[in-house]
């Protein structure tokens, strides 16, 4: 669930397509987006050795450890684009504002939370050119909660 007021348009990132944009202000540390009715997790073995798995791994995202919740329905949440610096902290399926954030601020987040021990986008950093390679779950849990305790 989206907690503030936003709406869905073309996104500011080059090749990006949409972003998530507030419609109201958000304070630094508060939540603006929380997990709701998520019916099961799968290992992401058991992803890839599906033959959808092509097209099942856009709408992945670790939850924790090694486990995978699988959105093909595509909800607004799925709107939140990738930076390597971040207008949100992606914390164990939560998304905190990183600063006090303006109407009109599109929401990103940093994707290598949400991808697999090793696992690479299919495309890069818009900013940077750089690869998107997911975090082992230790470092993505080590950096986000230390990101989480500094806005806090």
């Amino acid at each position: 669930m989206i907690l503030p007021r936003y709406h869905i348009g073309p996104s500011l990132i080059a090749g990006a397509g949409k972003g998530l944009f507030l419609d109201e202000p958000v304070a630094r540390g508060r939540v603006i987006t929380a997990p709701d009715a998520i019916p099961d997790v799968h290992a992401f073995d058991d992803i890839l050795a599906r033959p959808d798995a092509a097209q099942l791994l856009p709408a992945t995202v670790r939850w924790f450890e090694d486990r995978y919740t699988v959105t093909p329905e595509w909800p607004d949440e799925c709107y939140i684009n990738h930076a390597f610096a971040p207008t949100a902290l992606w914390h164990l399926g939560f998304v905190f504002a990183a600063a006090d954030l303006a109407p009109g601020t599109e929401i990103t987040v940093d994707y290598r939370h949400l991808l697999a021990p090793g696992q690479e986008e299919d495309f890069r950093d818009a900013l940077s050119g750089e690869r998107i390679v997911g975090y082992t779950w230790a470092e993505s849990l080590r950096a986000s909660t230390h990101a989480l305790a500094a806005l806090l």
